[in-house]
C-alpha cells in the first residue's frame, strides 16, 4: 500500500478507537513506540450482532494463530478480515479475552483503564447496538502455547513501525484498542495507527 490513507486514527495508550471500513479496503495497523499488543475487534455495519469471532476463526482454519493468507471469520462464519501482510515478529493472539477491571482488581490495582470498558465506550460512541463484548484478535501480542499446552504470556516483541495490513471482507465498524497491561506491553501502554486505504 503506497497511496495515501483515506483516514488515519491515532489509538492513544490505554484508550480505544473505532472507525468504519467498507468491504474492499485495506486496512494496516501500526505499532508506533514497539512492544504494544493492540486488542482488535471488527462488527457488521449492517447487523452489529455479528462480528469477528476468535472462536470460529480457530475452528474454520484450524489454527490457533492467525496467519498471513488466512481468513478472520465472523460470529455467522462469513469472512471479516483476510490478513494480508505481517511486518512484525509476531504471533498475534486468538485465545485471551479482553483485559477488564476484575483482571486488574485482583492484581490490587483497582480502576485500572481496560480494553473491555475501552471497548464498550468506543462502542458506545460508534453507535453499536448491543454490550456485547466478543474476545479480540490480539495483535502483536506473545503468547504462544507450552509444550504442556499452558499459555506462555510473555514480552510483546514487535518494534517501533512493525506492523500489519488487512482487508475489509464486509462493511464494518473496526474498533482497536491499545493493551493497559504494562506487563506485557514493554512497561507502559503506548499508541497505534490504523491507517485505512481505498480498495
Amino acid at each position: 500500500m503506497t497511496k495515501e490513507a483515506r483516514v488515519t486514527v491515532v489509538v492513544p495508550g490505554y484508550e480505544g478507537r473505532a472507525v468504519e471500513v467498507a468491504a474492499g479496503e485495506r486496512i494496516r495497523i501500526t505499532d508506533m513506540e514497539g512492544q504494544q499488543i493492540g486488542d482488535l475487534f471488527a462488527l457488521s455495519q449492517a447487523d452489529h450482532t455479528e462480528f469477528l469471532s476468535a472462536a470460529v476463526t480457530r475452528m474454520i482454519g484450524a489454527t490457533l494463530f492467525p496467519e498471513v493468507g488466512g481468513v478472520f471469520h465472523s460470529s455467522r462464519h462469513r469472512p471479516v478480515l483476510t490478513f494480508l501482510a505481517d511486518r512484525s515478529p509476531g504471533p498475534h493472539d486468538m485465545l485471551m479475552a479482553p483485559c477488564d477491571r476484575e483482571l486488574y482488581a485482583s492484581r490490587g490495582q483497582h480502576d485500572h483503564p481496560n480494553c473491555r470498558e475501552n471497548y464498550l465506550a468506543c462502542a458506545e460512541e460508534a453507535g453499536l447496538s448491543h454490550r456485547i463484548v466478543p474476545d479480540p484478535v490480539n495483535v502483536f501480542q506473545n503468547s504462544p502455547a507450552r509444550d504442556d499446552l499452558s499459555i506462555d504470556v510473555t514480552g510483546t516483541l514487535s518494534k517501533p513501525g512493525d506492523h500489519i495490513e488487512l482487508r475489509a471482507e464486509m462493511d464494518i465498524i473496526l474498533i482497536l484498542t491499545a493493551c493497559s497491561s504494562e506487563r506485557i506491553n514493554g512497561g507502559k501502554s503506548t499508541p497505534l495507527r490504523i491507517e485505512v486505504f481505498a480498495g
